[in-house]
């Protein structure tokens, strides 16, 4: 079950929020105070924080600053002031929304759901492109396309090369013996000598 946060004073206005999110299968907290809701977004794993502006302590511009320093949680700004320079300094500071009171609480819902999906796809491409590329220091190795770049250049390597270097850099602080890497990259049934692990990873260190 998703986590929302809901910090905001009117207390009828957050729990008529919670309502809604809860028939819509969500787990809701709520914090009156922005110092109390800051210490608890910061402190636990929320999917989605609902903020106010205008809080008591800490206001909502100050606290979107503040869980964007350390987190990428989205943040749907909820307040009652219309003003576009408003607007605009929540979406810069790293809100993912911004809605004015009045507001539907179905639209609510439906945005809480869409903000959730987007970041949920994010995550998942972010990770997919971290398991397709090794990166180590200025060296970058994109796995899928069997292509590597060093400081951003693009750097021919031969099949064996490429597929040393990601076994290397797939296995850091590992020593491996020569004999190892030769069974691993070509096989003991391969045609070759066992020194040319060396010259290989001479290759490689050249390049």
């Amino acid at each position: 079950m998703k986590k929302i946060l809901i910090i905001e004073d009117d207390i009828s206005i957050a729990e008529l929020q919670r309502d809604y999110l809860e028939i819509n299968q969500f787990s809701v907290d709520i914090e009156t105070t922005g110092d109390k809701g800051l210490e608890k977004v910061i402190n636990n794993h929320y999917d989605l924080v609902i903020l106010d502006i205008m809080l008591p302590g800490k206001n909502g511009f100050e606290i979107c600053k503040k869980i964007r320093d350390v987190k990428n949680t989205p943040i749907l700004i909820v307040s009652a002031k219309k003003e576009d320079i408003d607007k605009i300094r929540g979406l810069g500071l790293g809100a993912d929304d911004y809605m004015t009171k009045p507001f539907s609480p179905g639209e609510l819902v439906a945005r809480v759901k869409a903000h959730i999906s987007r970041y949920e796809r994010l995550t998942a491409s972010k990770e997919k492109k971290t398991d397709d590329q090794i990166e180590v220091g200025s060296l970058c190795i994109d796995k899928t396309s069997r292509r590597v770049f060093v400081d951003q250049k693009e750097v021919p390597f031969t099949t064996k090369e490429f597929d040393l270097l990601c076994l290397l850099a797939q296995n850091p602080n590992r020593v491996f013996k020569k004999e190892e890497l030769f069974e691993k990259i070509w096989g003991w049934n391969s045609v070759g000598d066992i020194t040319t692990v060396a010259v290989h990873i001479r290759k490689i260190g050249e390049k």
